[in-house]
């Protein structure tokens, strides 16, 4: 009978323990555990789905995301290598690759934004300042295409607007997530994805600049634009004038043959009407020359015996 309270009390202790201690415990999808015994780690990261076992009140379960978190840092204002001042907003994307090797660094999120923080921050100011203005706010050339064809037209162009662009935007984003990942390693178990630039804000100063430089490309490319309508209007307009004046050409050349034509007709006409009649044609002729050389306003002085004056003579005699 005594051993028989005895089992009883032991059953009893143990079911109070059980369900005080909390021995299950469950891990969801997207979830990892790590399990730390009087504050440190104890066997793998867990990273199946399920409910699992414990020992009770020692140990104490850890839980971690698997999902990609974000992180977003503080903008900052940074110098270029030109020496200009803008203002950089970034954000990134993360997860926790090993459970394990993250709780023994930073311990839970807020420790790895701390990380983060100084990690992405020197990786964004390190590529900010070893690249001029124009690699933060382009990622190519994508309007001057002919450069060194436009770049004799200065009368077009503003300050820094036919800076080339060795890098851009997108490789300079590259070269800051390499440089992150490089400095995280495999120390702090976390997976860097990617880093980006949210926004590049800058000084007013700056900002006169970058729009000035934006006016003067468009400029530059209207200026293109006008250039090549001008050579297609002198290119048309030539090829109108000269057939303009081909056209000239033949329409005089065929006038002119028309009236060599017509002249030789007439002249044949006047021959023959000569041969037919020489004294006709002389009077007739000879009339056309006293109109052509008297009017009311003409004096004349001829002798009597003169040719131009005979048919005046032979009308007086008759």
């Amino acid at each position: 009978m005594k051993n028989k309270n005895t089992l009883l009390l032991i059953a009893g202790l143990a079911l109070i323990f059980i369900a005080f201690g909390n021995p299950f415990y469950i891990v969801e999808e997207g979830r990892q555990v790590v399990l730390t015994l009087w504050g440190k780690p104890r066997g793998e990261p867990i990273t199946k789905a399920g409910l699992k076992l414990k020992l009770p009140f020692f140990e104490k379960v850890n839980i971690f995301d698997k999902r990609i978190l974000e992180w977003d840092g503080y903008p900052s204002q940074i110098p270029t290598k030109d020496k200009k001042y803008i203002w950089v907003d970034t954000t990134a994307r993360w997860k926790i690759k090993d459970a394990l090797a993250f709780f023994k660094s930073v311990s839970n999120e807020r420790g790895a934004h701390a990380i983060l923080d100084g990690i992405i921050d020197a990786a964004v100011r390190d590529a900010v300042t070893s690249q001029n203005l124009i690699e933060l706010v382009r990622s190519s050339d994508r309007i001057a295409e002919q450069r060194e064809e436009l770049r004799k037209e200065e009368e077009f162009i503003g300050e820094g607007a036919l800076e080339i662009v060795k890098m851009g935007r997108d490789r300079i984003q590259q070269e800051v997530i390499q440089k992150a990942r490089e400095d995280l390693g495999p120390r702090y178990g976390i997976e860097l994805i990617d880093v980006r630039v949210k926004r590049v804000n800058y000084v007013e100063e700056v900002r006169l600049k970058v729009y000035e430089r934006m006016i003067a490309e468009r400029r530059r490319a209207a200026e293109k634009y006008r250039s090549e309508g001008r050579g297609v209007r002198a290119e048309i307009e030539g090829r109108t004038e000269k057939e303009l004046k081909s056209i000239l050409s033949e329409a005089y050349k065929e006038s002119q043959g028309i009236k060599g034509q017509a002249d030789a007709e007439s002249a044949r006409i006047y021959a023959e009407a000569y041969n037919n009649d020489p004294e006709l044609f002389s009077f007739i002729k000879t009339l056309q020359t006293y109109g052509d050389t008297i009017n009311q306003d003409t004096t004349l002085i001829l002798t009597t015996d003169g040719d131009y004056f005979k048919y005046l003579t032979l009308s007086e005699e008759k």
